[in-house]
């Protein structure tokens, strides 16, 4: 039987309020979203204007007139060369830094909530009737709902890049060696070797932090960034001052929930990389890297994810954890060995014509395909 939905547009002043509830609706998810929290809709306002911020809350009714929050999907207005000019809604407010396009779906009604958020869009004579969705995973029960909610509203759904992103998803009885053995396959004993010979330069050690702790410890995150190419050609967060007040913010709310946790691998006390990522729910996501370039012959990126893993197992690892990495990554850089295919999507809500926004995001994937491929000519 269809559950009784309905969908809100809820002011972003009242939503920041909603870290309760958004972190109960996490835990009955079928695909928890960090990038959907009021912790990252508040450190958003940044670097993303409030007239351009659209929140969708979905809610159930429940007995003696009472309502529950089943839904959420926090989307950006966006009108440039990306949108082919033309007005659209897109997810995640901050593409370049989050990693995951999807709403948040409370289990047990999936494909009742996504259809209403999408009638509702429908049916908004001020919103866009174009979803862009650079971030999205095509597999799984989330995105069956998305799938299904298109069918019933008669809306295109076209994929354009795609790629396999690294995620680990443990098995019972699973511990570090184990997964590790399974997930590098024929490459573990070199891996391992590799990651082993680091202790012949000096004390290696790892360091986990999470609230105030790893709050502090981000400050060094961005002087390790800093220190390499990305300070030198001043795309370092550190040398952008509004994306440094976004993830000061970011950092903040994130460790006052106990969501945060920056993770460190150091060779005689010396951060050789480290590794900034947020939780929600069950699932805990890998936002940002960085690393000591001086220190490149050991694969300092790689050496810490190892690390990261058998930390994670010396405890309960995480039910799903998303590496968050993007279309140009190697998931052979990675040591999580289940993959998740993602996809740059495009919704036109209502309507199986192409339009101006599918027109563009068909041009960049061949202009990056014809540039890949001169890349690769001047290295052969």
């Amino acid at each position: 039987m269809s559950a009784e939905i309905v969908i809100r547009r809820t002011r972003l002043g009242d939503y920041v309020g909603y870290g309760a509830a958004f972190a109960e609706l996490a835990e009955r998810a079928v695909e928890p979203n960090p990038a959907m929290s009021p912790a990252t809709v508040a450190a958003a306002r940044v670097l993303v204007p409030d007239d351009r911020i659209v929140i969708l809350t979905a809610w159930r009714s429940e007995a003696l007139g009472s309502e529950s929050l089943v839904g959420i999907w926090a989307l950006r207005r966006q009108r440039d060369w990306r949108s082919g000019f033309t007005p659209i809604l897109a997810a995640p407010l901050v593409p370049v830094y989050e990693v995951s396009s999807a709403p948040v779906l409370d289990r047990d009604n999936a494909e009742d909530i996504a259809l209403a958020l999408l009638r509702h869009l429908a049916a908004s004579r001020d919103l866009p009737k174009t979803l862009a969705l650079p971030l999205l995973s095509v597999e799984g029960p989330g995105f069956r709902a998305l799938q299904e909610a298109c069918r019933v509203t008669g809306s295109g759904l076209t994929t354009f890049e795609t790629w396999q992103r690294p995620v680990m998803i443990a098995q019972p009885g699973d511990g570090a060696e184990r997964y590790l053995r399974r997930a590098l396959g024929s490459s573990y004993k070199k891996r391992m070797q590799q990651f082993r010979a680091i202790a012949r330069n000096g004390v290696v050690s790892f360091q986990r932090k999470r609230r105030q702790a790893a709050g502090e410890a981000f400050e060094t995150f961005l002087a390790l960034e800093a220190a390499g190419w990305k300070g030198e050609g001043a795309t370092a967060i550190a040398c952008l001052p509004d994306d440094a007040a976004y993830f000061h913010r970011l950092v903040e709310l994130f460790a006052e929930q106990d969501a945060l946790q920056l993770d460190t691998l150091l060779l005689d006390g010396k951060p050789m990389a480290m590794g900034l990522l947020v939780e929600s729910g069950n699932t805990r996501q890998f936002l940002k890297i960085a690393y000591d370039e001086t220190q490149a012959r050991h694969s300092p990126g790689r050496a810490l994810t190892i690390a990261m893993l058998q930390a994670d197992f010396m405890e309960t690892p995480p039910a799903f954890f998303d590496s968050g990495a993007g279309d140009g990554v190697d998931p052979g850089t990675y040591v999580w060995g289940e993959r998740r295919t993602m996809a740059n999507v495009i919704i036109a809500i209502g309507s199986a014509i192409p339009g101006p926004a599918q027109v563009a995001a068909l041009a960049r994937m061949w202009l990056r395909r014809l540039r890949n491929r001169h890349q690769s000519a001047k290295r052969r």
